[in-house]
């Protein structure tokens, strides 16, 4: 038997700087995880030397994927005290976690220097940030949809992703420069780690803007069901099933969208014998222009509901990835990788900006955090750590420079089908009344 509906008359105001905050801590996380993708050569040769440069990347890789292996335990464990505790006490742990795995990761000597304690030292300190990270993603997004008005939620959350955007833009920036001030050798010495000291350098401000937080837990949601008491959180889940299902589906064909373009550094440099600088500014500026692509996906998704949003944004995606890896392969130009590659990014993260909405509002408040990690770290765990292996081998055992596109089309295919299968759940699309159940100033 299903609860009122819960209301309440004094509900605390909810600030723009507090989103602000929320979104920043996160762009940070993001920015100290994925660091080590731009990088992965560079590590490879400093913690993983093997008889072969495909040797060393593989092993470099595996370890970038072994950050991934943690992520599911981090969100059920930290995503539960975020639905039990709080929001707030469960950013600020994880914001704490990762700041010490990315020192220790900057800080470790090379394999030359200290032998097999290098390469295990990375793999610990990449799991920690993996623990952190699982936890991360369900608790902010959390926060981001309990601090939205009933009738900007696509957009407020929106932000969630875009600020992953941000840390890859931030990232790409880092990377860009690093390789016009330093010269290859520099780079491969102790350039990367430049990298990962400057994201560092940015946790006490991320402590700071998080210890400012309100907490959101304990408040009511306009036109939200009260929770059946008597209900576990795995009765709960279970009873959730389908969304869940499908959320894994569609996220875990979006992973392999998502962490394809970021081994783009890597493809551009190793598989198309490019510039290291193509790689990093195609990565930048599609991540540049995927921010207000994800901002519109996520408005428009207010106004016209997530399911058309999300299918016909994926749509695009779909029909566009063959025709430009055919033009980038063919040219193996600068301006065909930035523009192909741009082109993809933008309707990969239109969809995106609508898709955690519609995840986060079709779950209960009382499994929100543990349930949306969970959903998004186990299609994390199983091809983001994977994606990159995959294709490495894939073009190894191949040949073929178009091995990544026939592995984006296929699992897209998959995720098109998911996305169709998925209900509607914006308000605007449900006759819920719009005004906000928490004002944003």
């Amino acid at each position: 038997m299903q609860g009122a509906v819960m209301t309440d008359p004094e509900q605390p105001v909810l600030k723009r700087r507090h989103v602000a905050a929320a979104t920043i801590g996160n762009a940070l996380e993001f920015y100290d995880f994925l660091t080590y993708a731009f990088f992965s050569i560079q590590i490879g040769h400093a913690f993983f030397p093997a008889t072969s440069a495909y040797g060393s990347l593989m092993l470099s890789l595996a370890t970038f994927g072994a950050g991934f292996v943690t992520r599911p335990i981090g969100a059920l464990v930290i995503g539960a005290y975020a639905d039990r505790v709080g929001r707030r006490p469960a950013m600020m742990l994880c914001f704490v976690m990762i700041g010490c795995s990315i020192v220790v990761m900057a800080l470790i000597p090379t394999y030359a220097m200290i032998g097999l304690a290098a390469p295990i030292l990375a793999v610990i300190a990449r799991m920690v940030q993996g623990f952190s990270l699982g936890g991360e993603i369900g608790s902010n997004t959390a926060y981001l949809m309990e601090a939205a008005p009933i009738g900007r939620r696509g957009l407020i959350v929106s932000w969630q992703g875009v600020s992953q955007q941000i840390a890859l833009v931030g990232g790409g920036l880092v990377g860009t420069l690093l390789t016009v001030v330093l010269p290859a050798s520099a780079l491969d010495a102790y350039g990367w780690r430049i990298a990962f000291l400057l994201g560092a350098v940015a946790v006490p401000f991320g402590l700071w803007l998080r210890s400012n937080l309100p907490e959101t837990l304990h408040v009511p949601e306009e036109g939200a069901m009260a929770p059946v008491v008597t209900q576990s959180r795995l009765a709960q889940a279970l009873t959730h099933w389908r969304v869940i299902v499908l959320g894994l589906v569609v996220l875990a064909a979006g992973t392999i969208g998502s962490y394809s373009f970021v081994y783009l550094v890597t493809y551009a440099q190793a598989t198309l014998h490019m510039a290291e600088r193509a790689g990093f500014l195609a990565e930048t500026v599609g991540n540049l222009v995927s921010i207000p692509a994800m901002l519109l996906g996520g408005w428009l998704s207010d106004r016209h509901g997530r399911w058309p949003i999300n299918v016909w944004a994926n749509l695009a995606f779909l029909i566009m990835i063959y025709p430009v890896f055919v033009w980038v392969v063919d040219t193996r130009s600068t301006f065909a990788l930035i523009t192909g590659m741009t082109a993809l990014s933008i309707a990969a993260n239109c969809f995106a900006g609508s898709f955690y909405a519609g995840l986060a509002e079709s779950l209960p408040k009382t499994i929100r955090g543990s349930g949306f990690g969970t959903v998004y770290s186990v299609s994390i765990a199983a091809f983001g750590g994977t994606t990159q292996l995959v294709i490495t081998w894939l073009i190894h055992v191949t040949g073929s420079a178009m091995a990544p596109a026939w592995y984006l089309i296929g699992a897209s295919g998959i995720g098109q089908v998911a996305l169709m299968l998925m209900r509607e759940s914006a308000p605007v699309r449900l006759g819920r009344p719009l005004e906000p159940a928490v004002e944003l100033r």
